[in-house]
């Protein structure tokens, strides 16, 4: 059993390590990952911020927690389009036939997927802090934030794994991620929901992206996040969950 497990991490570290390898010859990924969001955040603060009444002096600060989901979904759209070039090329074939753990081709893009948009999540706060973001959480609330951002990574991940494994095309396998990226618009992530039509508050108030940032902004202002930290584990691990099973399934189809 014990051989098992070292075979399997040892596997797991070499493809992680060549995922890696990837991203570090073509930094440009991270930096087009960080472009659209820092952008974002540029525009509503400098732009639009005058004119939303969000109830706090900092808007940046209101602004934060959407502004990393939102760099988080536009990261996870390279792991589908790694994904699908392994698939077409047959590289995911030609690592099944070597003595290695088949499951580590698929965890390698994971890791690196949650590698790479820790990176990406620095750069984007880096930049908030020079437009004057500012936190009086703990070092336990930022653990708190770090872990909950990991996780919806995770939950992006495994559904961008299915999308890269499942596609036809280049463009099917990364087209996945624009609703993602959109979806914190319908939420509380650049304005409260209180300003919002009936139907779409509905939707906005019940849907992931709000809870998830109402928790992060709850801790990096260091207040109570109440019942928001439940709803938002429950959706990260239900997602992560159903999306691993359905990603695994899509994987032995291609391997086989």
């Amino acid at each position: 059993m014990e051989a098992t497990k070292k075979h399997f991490f040892s596997d797991m570290s070499v493809m992680l390590g060549r995922s890696m390898r990837h991203i570090f010859r073509s930094m440009d990924t991270i930096f087009t990952v960080c472009i659209t969001p820092i952008a974002m955040m540029l525009l509503f603060v400098y732009v639009f911020g005058g004119a939303i009444q969000t109830g706090t002096e900092n808007y940046v600060n209101y602004l934060l927690p959407g502004i990393l989901l939102i760099g988080i979904a536009s990261g996870v759209a390279y792991v589908a389009y790694r994904l699908f070039l392994d698939k077409q090329r047959g590289i995911i074939e030609r690592f099944h036939s070597m003595p290695i753990a088949r499951s580590t081709v698929l965890w390698g893009h994971v890791l690196t997927s949650v590698v790479s948009n820790v990176i990406s999540v620095a750069v984007i706060i880096l930049v908030a802090l020079m437009m004057g973001f500012r936190s009086s959480a703990g070092i336990l609330s930022w653990l708190a934030v770090a872990g909950i951002l990991v996780l919806f990574t995770l939950a992006l991940t495994w559904v961008a794994a299915i999308a890269g494994l499942s596609a036809k095309t280049v463009e099917g396998a990364s087209a996945f991620s624009y609703p993602l990226i959109f979806l914190p618009f319908i939420s509380s992530a650049f304005v409260p929901t209180d300003s919002m039509p009936k139907v779409v508050r509905a939707f906005a108030e019940n849907q992931p992206v709000t809870s998830i940032v109402e928790t992060i902004r709850a801790l990096l202002s260091n207040q109570p996040v109440g019942n928001d930290i439940w709803i938002a584990l429950a959706w990260c691990l239900g997602v992560i969950m159903v999306a691993y099973l359905f990603a695994v399934r899509a994987y032995k189809r291609t391997a086989a």
